[in-house]
This record gives structure tokens, C-alpha cells and sequence, in this order.
């Protein structure tokens, strides 16, 4: 007797339209991955074809030795999953599609560094043999998006040997952060000028090793005294010279500024690597991240009690800084990433008009970045608007560089420790 049987499975292919004959050795390959067993037979006659989402064989086999007989033959449906109802794309189709994606959003949020290399990293391996192809896809444009593709590559490696959960359970005995914000706003009262981060960082790419007799404890203790309000601590090690063991020192040494950890996020598990470590604070640059990380990574700030200072360059990336919710502190650099060269104007132009209404109205406080080395450029950041500035290289270059404050400045802004052990403000002309 002759049974025709109907496999219905899901498509593996979009394309399969009309019927397709398919091999005896194709049927067998279909039952093998059911768990229908017929009993031995030989397969007359098959078909495939698909109705929707679904694909089917037809065929119909003989049981009494190869010879059909219509008129006794039943038709049975048969069901059966197979291993696995979703196509697997190839590992370079899903790489092909990321990088579409984050070319959107480069072209869409106008994003000016990119992630990782588009077309995979230069050096490629065949054996023993290493091999070292460049082109436009793999070579940085410039050294911020050289940073950030070098990070992308260390972070991984950091994420292995301190997985986040350990660094979750360390965070339950670490002391609250500080108020970087009051920080901040409390010294440019005192001072009646913007208030100063002064910058922690031994080493640049552009500059080399700025200060020979690095000592971050020694250091931070100068700028305190004289008169910051904050520290920034560079923590890159590769192109700064710095550490997450700087941070950690400078916290135990009872420093009371709070802290920002400058370093170039690209995970959210730097965030609580770098609170782990003493950071109140930390810098998200809108240059390379797109919003819905700024928006992630800003949740999670507060969920620890951090400050984020998101840095913008020009009118696109402030604007998307202020969709940022509850945004309270934005940093303008004054480095063109495009041409690296310095132009404080530029803080001027983005503090006015439209965009500076926005800022006054959402009550954000501006920190200038870059380019700043002598009292007029103070006057000027303070007559922009700037609520505090930025700044490392002027500072470091001096022996003390605590002592470079008040020449920064115009005038001694500088802390006194009084009789009881606690800071006072002094502000006089220098």
C-alpha cells in the first residue's frame, strides 16, 4: 500500500516559492531531523513548496515494494521542528550589519568619531605569520579616534580580570561620592570667577611628558590648597601616562575636591570601575557616544550618586546634550576635532543666542575646556557665561603647579587652612 505523507516545517529560506523536486537523499535528511520513522520504503514521488511562512514536502513512498496504488493510497500530515528555525547569518554578515547601524547613527546624530575601524583592524593573522593591511576603513582620522578605537580593545581585556558583578559588590562599601555640582557652584560664589578643575596628567600625545616630577598625591594637595574647586585625573594610560591607581591614591589621601575621572567612556562598566576607584565624577564626550548611551550612561550615573560633564564641540553636539535628562554640567571644548587647533571663540559662539537661552533656562552650569592660560581668557570665559573652567597643561608645565593658580588667574584664590584644621577662602589681587 502507498502512503502520502505532508511535512510541514518552518522556512530556513525566504525564497522558496514554487515547488521543488528534491533528491530521496534530501527526504531521508528531513526525517532524520523528525521524529517521525516510517518503515523502510522507497520515495515515489516528492515536491516541495511554501504557503507563508511555512514550507512543505509532499511526497508519497511504497511500503509493498516500489508500486503505487492510488486507489488505496491515505494522506497523513506530519509536524516536526527542526534544530533550528532561524537562518544563522555568517559572523562577517553581522558585522557588516553593526556597522551599518552605527553608521546611521554617525550620519543621523552627527557623531565625528568612530566607534571601532568600519572595515576591521589592520593587522590580521595567517598562521604564525602577522600581516598588517591599512586603508581609510582601518586607519584612525585622528588621535581622539585613535584613543577611543585603543580603549575599545583595553576596556574588553579590564572587563575580564574585574567582571561587573565583583565590582557591584566591591561598591557596597565604598563611601558616597561628593557633590561635584555644589563643588563647583560654591567656589565661583567665593571667588566671583568661574570655578577651576584643575587637570591631574603627567603626559599628552600632542605635548609628551609635561611634568617630570609627577607626583599625583603632591600635586593634588597643591591645586587644593590653591584654590580649586575640583580635580580631574587622567586615567588613560597609553596616550596620558596616567592611571585608575592616581584616582585611588589622591582619594586616600583625604583630598576633599571631588573628583572627576577623565577618562574616554565607551562601556558603562567604566562608569563603576572608575567609581570604584574614588570618581564623583565623569566625562562622556558627545563626539563619540550616540544618545541613547549619553542617556543610559547618565541613568546609571545617578543611580551612584555621579556628576557626568558631557563635552560638546559645536552646535549639534550641545544640542543633543541638552536632550540629556536632567542634564546639569556641559563642557565646550575648544579644540576642533577636525583641524585640532584652539579657538576659545568657540565657547563664546555656542553661549550665544538661542543656545545660551536654553542653558540659562534649564540652569546648567558650563565648564570651558582648552585653550585658557591667562587671566584675560579668564575675564573672557566669565563674561560668556562660563560657570567654571577646565584646565591641565598651564598648570602642570610649573614646578608647583598649584602655584600657576593664582597667575591663571589674575589674583590669589587660594585656600587657608585655619586653627581648627578647616579651609577659608582668601581672594585677593595677585
Amino acid at each position: 500500500m502507498a502512503t502520502a505523507f505532508i511535512l510541514h516545517f518552518t522556512s530556513l529560506s525566504p525564497s522558496m516559492g514554487r515547488p521543488k523536486t528534491l533528491s530521496s537523499q534530501q527526504c531521508r535528511s528531513v526525517f532524520k531531523e523528525s521524529s517521525f520513522r516510517p518503515s523502510p520504503q522507497k520515495f515515489c514521488s516528492k515536491k516541495w513548496f511554501s504557503s507563508r511562512n511555512r514550507s512543505h514536502i509532499l511526497f508519497s513512498a511504497d511500503e509493498g515494494g516500489g508500486r503505487e496504488d492510488s486507489s488505496s493510497s491515505a494522506e497523513e500530515v506530519l509536524s516536526f521542528a527542526p534544530n533550528s528555525s532561524i537562518p544563522v547569518a555568517p559572523p562577517e554578515w553581522r558585522e557588516w550589519a553593526e556597522r551599518k547601524r552605527e553608521e546611521e547613527l554617525v550620519l543621523r546624530q552627527g557623531i565625528a568619531i568612530r566607534r571601532r575601524p568600519p572595515t576591521g583592524r589592520p593587522v590580521h593573522y595567517v598562521g604564525p605569520f602577522q600581516f598588517r593591511i591599512e586603508s581609510e576603513g582601518n586607519t584612525p582620522r585622528n588621535v581622539l579616534e585613535e584613543i577611543v578605537w585603543n580603549k575599545d580593545s583595553e576596556v574588553t581585556q579590564m572587563k575580564d580580570r574585574m567582571p561587573l558583578k565583583n565590582i557591584k559588590q566591591a561598591l557596597l562599601s565604598v563611601p558616597p561620592a561628593r557633590d561635584f555640582i555644589a563643588a563647583l557652584r560654591r567656589r565661583a560664589e567665593e571667588t566671583g570667577m568661574p570655578a577651576l578643575i584643575a587637570e591631574v596628567k603627567k603626559a599628552s600625545p600632542s605635548q609628551g611628558v609635561i611634568q617630570l616630577n609627577f607626583d599625583p598625591v603632591h600635586i593634588a594637595q597643591s591645586y587644593e590648597q590653591g584654590g580649586a574647586a575640583c580635580l580631574s585625573v587622567l586615567t588613560d594610560s597609553k596616550y596620558f601616562q596616567g592611571s585608575f591607581e592616581h584616582l585611588k591614591e589622591i582619594r586616600a589621601a583625604g583630598i576633599e575636591c571631588p573628583l572627576l575621572c577623565k577618562e574616554f567612556i565607551i562601556d558603562a562598566w567604566q562608569i563603576y570601575f572608575a567609581r570604584l576607584n574614588g570618581a564623583d565624577a565623569i566625562l562622556l564626550i558627545a563626539a563619540v557616544l550616540p544618545d541613547q548611551d549619553l542617556q543610559y550612561m547618565s541613568k546609571i550615573c545617578k543611580v551612584l550618586g555621579m556628576a557626568i560633564l558631557v563635552e560638546v564641540h559645536n552646535t549639534r553636539e550641545l544640542d543633543r546634550a541638552l536632550r540629556i535628562d536632567g542634564i546639569q554640567l556641559i563642557g565646550i571644548n575648544n579644540r576642533s576635532l577636525e583641524t585640532f587647533e584652539v579657538d576659545i571663540s568657540n565657547t563664546v559662539h555656542l553661549l550665544q543666542g538661542e543656545w545660551g537661552e536654553r542653558i540659562q533656562k534649564q540652569g546648567i552650569l558650563v565648564v570651558g575646556e582648552s585653550g585658557l592660560f591667562t587671566p584675560r581668557d579668564m575675564a573672557n570665559m566669565k563674561y560668556a557665561g562660563v560657570s567654571a573652567v577646565l584646565v591641565g597643561e598651564v598648570l602642570m608645565k610649573q614646578t608647583d603647579p598649584g602655584a600657576g593658580i593664582p597667575v591663571l588667574f589674575g589674583k590669589d584664590i587660594s585656600r587657608k587652612v585655619n586653627a581648627k584644621g578647616r579651609h577659608s577662602v582668601e581672594v585677593g589681587q595677585f
